[in-house]
């Protein structure tokens, strides 16, 4: 992996850009029943959605400097997305999704943290939010970076719960 594509460092994670042949890796991340039941639709991802997804990251990242991006673990093995990208025209949101042999070892919670950082040191919006679903109780203990209950939410037919985070917060939970 060149220097060029890195994003962000962790001392577990890096946070790259995508490459174009990176579909088959999308695919397997939501491959499972696992994996994907609390996302919109319930179900694996096809070969045509993955591809569909990466280039809408592509897109992201060209319109708003910022996407959904690989997750690489330390040793540099593909564990997962994560990022923050826009979400309708005025608000940006935090999503991560890991390889389920990644999860219980913190390493969304560091992503998450890792991303408010940084999103608030290089971006110009003051806050973003994130959903869960409602018994994603995983997840929702991944958003106690600080961020607050906001709203129920109503995403492609699914309820959930929505969490936000602004800078103001993030400075005080930082201090």
């Amino acid at each position: 992996m060149s220097d060029e594509s890195l994003i962000l460092r962790t001392s577990r994670l890096r946070f790259v850009m995508w490459n174009e042949g990176d579909a088959p890796l999308v695919q397997r991340l939501h491959s499972t029943a696992a994996t994907t039941r609390y996302l919109a639709g319930s179900a694996p991802w096809s070969p045509e959605k993955a591809a569909e997804r990466l280039r809408g990251w592509f897109e992201e990242q060209a319109r708003d400097g910022t996407t959904k991006y690989k997750l690489l673990g330390e040793d540099g093995r593909f564990i997962g997305r994560a990022g923050i990208s826009r979400f309708g025209s005025e608000q940006f949101e935090l999503g991560y999704s890991l390889i389920e042999e990644a999860w219980g070892k913190g390493l969304a919670t560091e992503a998450a943290r890792a991303l408010a950082d940084w999103f608030f040191e290089s971006r110009p919006a003051s806050a973003f939010i994130a959903f869960t679903h409602p018994e994603n109780v995983a997840s929702q203990r991944v958003l106690k970076i600080g961020m607050r209950e906001r709203a129920p939410i109503l995403i492609d037919g699914v309820s959930g719960t929505a969490f936000e985070l602004t800078a103001a917060m993030r400075s005080g939970s930082n201090s």
